[in-house]
């Protein structure tokens, strides 16, 4: 358990001390959690055991749970409703993992300190004004599980999202860029590479053509672009002419406008290589990722638990350093924040980062963000006017946002 957070607790509150003593409470079933899913890491849209793990939890401790929400097997909605009308404030639980490395960007702290929060809540603020809700958000990683249960509607009705995300510093103001993966796939026509080179024609040279196209494009982007890929299948023999490759990339801008501007130059040098070689390629798109639009006033309010727990918040990098995550396009429909709690100096996405997420470093960081949480959502509770200024500002976005929209 990490007492020192409780020591360092600066509040007067006393509704909040009795959260932060029941996250601490919860602490010890909590790890055993986070270990657990650690220790089992599911990819995108194959997270059944996390599932069954975080709603068993819950729906002992009084939610009502319903799984495979918005038509995704792994995904579930576990409610509490309160004992009086007040706003729908929801927790994100991500669980899904990574290739190869595992729990290496720590969803398995985040969907734990959003069971520790609820639970708190549940226990410290037993007449809940409004109504708590804990959803379980598979394929972050890949996929877009999050885009999916929008274009269902599951957070048309919420008033506001929450979630927490390990990294190496701690932030709340930090943003995302919009994205997109794509693949790929170059037809040619097979021949005997020796015998009869000229009756084929190379899918694999055509990729290669592409990736040269696509550096070439590079230094004709603006500064917040990002494009990276891999090759996933490059031919089956080295003396067959290869009639068949596939490469995956994952194209980033600032903005989901900036974003289209981006695959219009991408696309058109990757059918020129395919074209310039004879070949023919198949471009498929994977759901976009929308920029992350956070709410100032709801990360105020966590800003300032954080630092009532004694956390030092930093100011998130001026430029670069950010990836993308489909909390964006949750971000577009309600009001929302994806703050950061410093875990270690490893950066997120490597081996070292994996290791941090199972270990007492990890548990610490997700004791603290489960109290994080419990604290703003009790703020949004018990604070109409917290509550008035968080919805306010992002209504006042949305109009700006859909003005803009209309001149384009």
């Amino acid at each position: 358990m990490n007492e020192t957070s409780i020591l360092n607790y600066s509040g007067e509150d006393a509704g909040k001390k009795a959260l932060i003593q029941a996250v601490d409470k919860h602490d010890p079933e909590l790890r055993i959690l986070a270990k657990q899913i650690h220790s089992h890491p599911e990819l995108s849209f194959h997270e059944h055991q996390a599932q069954q793990w975080l709603t068993e939890r819950l729906a002992a401790g009084g939610f009502t749970v319903e799984k495979g929400i918005a038509g995704l097997d792994t995904s579930f909605r576990a409610v509490w409703e309160g004992s009086a009308e007040g706003p729908t404030v929801a927790l994100l639980a991500e669980y899904d993992a990574l290739p190869a490395i595992g729990h290496a960007c720590g969803h398995n702290l985040i969907c734990t300190a959003a069971v520790g929060a609820a639970l708190a809540l549940k226990d410290g603020l037993p007449e809940l004004p409004g109504r708590l809700i804990v959803l379980g958000t598979p394929a972050e990683e890949e996929g877009g599980g999050k885009i999916i249960m929008c274009e269902h509607g599951v957070f048309d009705d919420v008033d506001a999202v929450m979630m927490v995300h390990p990294q190496n510093k701690t932030m709340v103001l930090r943003g995302a860029l919009a994205c997109v993966d794509v693949t790929f796939t170059f037809h040619g026509k097979q021949a005997h590479a020796s015998s009869a080179p000229e009756k084929g024609i190379s899918a694999l040279d055509a990729m290669i053509n592409a990736f040269v196209a696509i550096n070439s494009v590079r230094q004709f982007v603006t500064s917040d672009v990002r494009i990276h890929g891999i090759i996933t299948k490059g031919g089956d023999a080295p003396n067959v002419v290869p009639e068949l490759c596939e490469a995956v990339f994952i194209l980033r801008a600032e903005t989901v406008v900036g974003l289209a501007a981006v695959q219009k130059k991408v696309y058109r040098a990757v059918q020129a290589a395919a074209d310039g070689l004879g070949a023919t390629v198949d471009i498929k798109e994977g759901l976009v990722y929308a920029e992350r639009n956070t709410n100032r006033q709801l990360a105020e309010l966590f800003r300032q638990n954080l630092e009532d727990m004694g956390l030092e918040v930093h100011d998130p990098p001026a430029q670069g350093g950010i990836g993308s995550s489909d909390i964006g396009n949750v971000s577009q429909v309600t009001a929302a924040i994806h703050p950061y709690i410093r875990l270690g100096d490893a950066t997120t996405h490597t081996p070292e980062f994996a290791a941090l997420a199972g270990s007492e470093e990890g548990m610490i960081e997700m004791n603290a963000a489960a109290k994080a949480l419990a604290l703003t959502a009790y703020d949004l509770y018990t604070k109409p006017e917290a509550l008035q200024a968080v919805r306010t500002e992002f209504e006042q976005w949305k109009k700006q946002r859909d003005e803009g929209l209309q001149h384009e």
